[in-house]
């Protein structure tokens, strides 16, 4: 008997080796032992194997009958998502709990903050900016007729000043497999290991991005991108630090000099949105006694002609815009507004010029230029968490606001939704088998999970933007850096500030209970009820009450 299992024996080892078994797993047995109880063990052990294997197999024949009956509901998916409530474009979405009792004190930016613009103004500036650079800076007369493309980039992208490389990074500071592009080609996985080692973007690569975060950054991606494949193109060296630097010189210029001001004001209806409802939210604040504040970045004259055009129409408004506002302020050249030591000064809107006398209080209907942060709290005594500021750009609008201790609220236009079934079904089924234990039929799962995980993926892409898919996600299902900046600098974000209308002045805001990372994301149940009756899609509903099951 002993010779007979010999062969058997071979493919284990007695101690102190060992050798590996038929699970994969190592196993050794005591030399003490003779060989026919060496034997019995053995066959002890053979028959648990089996079992486990039994187990198993019956879990993967599980995750298949799951698998299918998730194909045939995936052919419900578009009439339920007809009937299902979709993420509400107005609702407010909170990262951080949030009093509106509490709040005396409402601040607000001026670009597409208060003012709303048509789709027109990327154009605009592109155009504005291509010419400078061609006039001024010698770039090649072929780039005259470039085209702003609003199909290519998304907001929160970041470019690589060394490699010349749009990136689209997540959560964790990876790039996006199908997120990076030189140019206006898309780099596959291959060459993008080849440029950088690894994914994931080391402290000392992050010294070279620049992130390009608000609204006017679609026209300096897609300008940076053209003319980098252009010098590709045409087989010419080039910097890419210089392209950037370029390209973000020419844009500064056309706005410092007035160039998109002037073109804005001079056909208002192409370019600007008139929005009733903006002034509602700002009377509706002032008649709950609280305290406004406007800080742009924008000249007066260019925010004075903003304004009479949007609010002209407004039914009963016969006042000046500036009487709404406690303070406004001009040209104040965040984000060093909250760091510097600038002095404020008075502006005459009828002379357009600056008093020498020192600010020591904030007139009404007056007007005031540059100043810092230091000097405002000083003046106004509003501190801390009594005042909110609205803004569009992470950066130069609420990472200042959010550090002094101000609550902040994010202008977020683009809010989009997810869902993710196969990503849970793979990972169900990579935790059921290790790499040493799939059968063939684990393996032809495996597969057809991976390949229909990436028609998901491909269809999730299509919907939002056919480059770099949608801003707050990545393809992967991470959430994106944009997405993280949001979470870090905004206490609560919505598309655009008069929707806090739809809330009572006294609300309390709080973060939902069951969020991944995003407040907005619609979230779909694991029991999505897939293998029996009808599909059933889980929506969260915002500002932490309970989802809504939808049958």
């Amino acid at each position: 008997m002993f010779l007979m299992h010999w062969p058997l024996l071979q493919r284990w080892s007695f101690s102190p080796g060992a050798r590996e078994g038929f699970n994969g797993s190592f196993r050794s047995y005591n030399a003490t032992l003779t060989p026919e109880q060496t034997l019995l063990q053995i066959v002890k052990e053979v028959k648990q194997d089996g079992a486990d294997n039994l187990v198993m197999d019956d879990e993967i024949a599980k995750i298949r009958q799951e698998f299918n009956a998730a194909k045939q509901s995936f052919l419900k998916i578009p009439e339920a998502l007809k009937e299902m409530p979709k993420m509400n474009p107005e609702g407010i979405y909170v990262n951080k709990n949030l009093r509106l009792d509490n709040i005396q004190v409402y601040g607000f930016d001026y670009d597409y903050t208060l003012a709303h613009y048509s789709s027109n103004l990327q154009s605009l500036i592109y155009d504005l900016a291509k010419e400078h650079m061609v006039n001024e800076f010698r770039y090649p007369e072929v780039c005259i007729s470039f085209k702003y493309d609003p199909n290519f980039p998304i907001r929160g992208l970041y470019y690589d000043k060394q490699k010349g490389c749009l990136l689209k990074l997540d959560f964790f500071g990876s790039i996006e497999p199908d997120g990076c592009y030189f140019g206006r080609r898309k780099l596959s996985r291959k060459e993008i290991a080849e440029i950088y080692g690894t994914r994931h973007i080391g402290r000392d690569q992050a010294r070279g991005l620049v992130g390009l975060m608000d609204f006017f950054c679609f026209t300096e991606a897609c300008l940076i991108a053209d003319i980098v494949q252009y010098f590709v193109d045409a087989k010419l060296e080039f910097d890419a630090s210089y392209i950037y630097e370029d390209v973000n010189r020419a844009i500064q210029h056309v706005h410092r000099r007035g160039l998109v001001h002037r073109g804005i004001l001079s056909d208002p209806n192409r370019y600007l949105v008139k929005n009733g409802q903006v002034l509602q939210f700002v009377k509706m604040l002032r008649e709950k006694g609280k305290k406004l504040f406007l800080l742009t970045n924008s000249p007066y004259y260019f925010v004075d002609g903003g304004m009479r055009f949007m609010l002209e129409d407004s039914t009963g408004y016969t006042d000046s815009w500036r009487e709404l506002f406690d303070v406004v302020i001009a040209q104040a050249n965040k984000p060093d507004f909250y760091t510097s030591d600038h002095p404020f000064r008075c502006y005459d809107t009828e002379k357009d010029t600056l008093a020498f006398t020192k600010v020591d209080a904030f007139i009404p209907n007056k007007i005031y230029y540059h100043g810092c942060l230091k000097s405002f709290l000083q003046i106004t005594k509003w501190n801390g968490p009594e005042v909110i500021y609205f803004g569009d750009h992470l950066f130069s609008d609420l990472r200042g606001p959010s550090k002094a201790g101000w609550r902040t609220a994010a202008i977020i236009h683009e809010l989009e939704a997810k869902f993710h079934i196969i990503q849970e079904l793979l990972g169900k089924l990579h935790a059921t088998v290790a790499n040493s234990q799939r059968t063939e039929a684990c393996q032809l799962l495996l597969a057809e999970l991976n390949e229909e995980r990436q028609k998901a993926r491909r269809m999730m892409k299509k919907m939002f933007n056919k480059s770099f898919g949608a801003t707050f996600l990545t393809d992967t299902g991470q959430e994106s850096a944009f997405a993280y900046h949001i979470h870090r600098y905004a206490d609560v974000y919505t598309s655009k500030a008069e929707n806090f209308l739809l809330y009572p002045p006294e609300a309390w805001l709080h973060v939902p209970f069951d969020i991944k990372i995003m407040p907005h994301h619609v979230k779909v149940s694991r029991c999505l009820n897939l293998s029996t009756g009808p599909l059933k899609l889980v929506q969260k509903s915002i500002v932490g009450s309970s989802p809504t099951i939808l049958d």
